[in-house]
């Protein structure tokens, strides 16, 4: 692991009533996109999770910037506040504008000025092209745009690393391009990025290196080019046979 390493992930073991990761090694560098990508069931979510604390692990060690955070004694709540992650489903507060869903964290957990943290929510929302819906609530709001603004809630906490987890799942095809507009954004912007996606053509434009798992292992990784033109691993070739095959690819 290299001194500016932002993630390093040690041998990983985690269980449910069965083993999901089996050893899972790999490191995220400064700006660099690594997606992850496999059948469902694979262990993608599960190591998202683990990444954020959100899952104890059996075996293993996360390290963050330099820190294990899978130590004992360690603040959880201060690693989740410097990884952003965004799920398939939107979580957002229902009862709350998008401009309150963005701010809450911010002036209760970083202890922002309402003041400033209303402005700088503002300045986000008219990033990602969402100015006009500052005032609405959730259920106003088309999927794309209420992922935008979770994707926009998550960046407000002023992460070091983010965790997206499948985040157009959930969404109708013509609002996916939207959703994947504002990653390759984070991206060319130089935010580090684990992302599990289903997105093949996604992953292959927009991650430095690919991960391919399979059964709670990471089987093949590497570049995009070399992954999806020319894997080598029998696994591996088949998957992306099936996603060529169903002109995902």
């Amino acid at each position: 692991m290299s001194a500016e390493t932002v993630l390093a992930i040690e041998g990983l073991q985690k269980s449910f009533d069965v083993e999901v990761l089996k050893g899972i090694s790999l490191t995220l560098e400064p700006s660099e996109v690594v997606c992850l990508i496999g059948a469902s069931g694979s262990g993608k979510s599960t190591l998202l999770r683990c990444v954020n604390l959100l899952e104890p692990i059996q075996a293993g060690r996360i390290e963050f910037l330099g820190e294990e955070i899978t130590a004992p004694g360690v603040d959880v709540d201060h690693v989740r506040r410097r990884i952003g992650i965004v799920f398939q489903a939107f979580n957002l507060f229902p009862h709350m504008s998008v401009l309150k869903n963005i701010t809450l964290g911010l002036t209760k957990v970083l202890k922002t000025p309402q003041a400033q943290a209303d402005q700088e929510a503002a300045d986000l929302l008219a990033r990602f092209g969402l100015a006009d819906k500052r005032s609405e609530y959730p259920d106003r709001l088309s999927g794309g745009q209420q992922q935008r603004v979770a994707i926009v809630r998550a960046l407000a906490m002023r992460p070091e690393l983010m965790l997206l987890d499948e985040v157009t799942s959930a969404l109708d095809p013509e609002l996916v391009a939207e959703v994947l507009d504002v990653i390759r954004g984070l991206a060319t912007s130089g935010m580090t990025m684990l992302i599990a996606t289903h997105e093949m053509s996604f992953a292959r434009d927009i991650a430095n290196r690919v991960c391919f798992l399979h059964d709670g292992v990471i089987l093949e990784e590497g570049p995009p080019a070399e992954i999806f033109s020319a894997p080598t691993n029998e696994r591996t070739q088949q998957f992306l046979q099936r996603i060529i095959e169903a002109g995902r690819l």
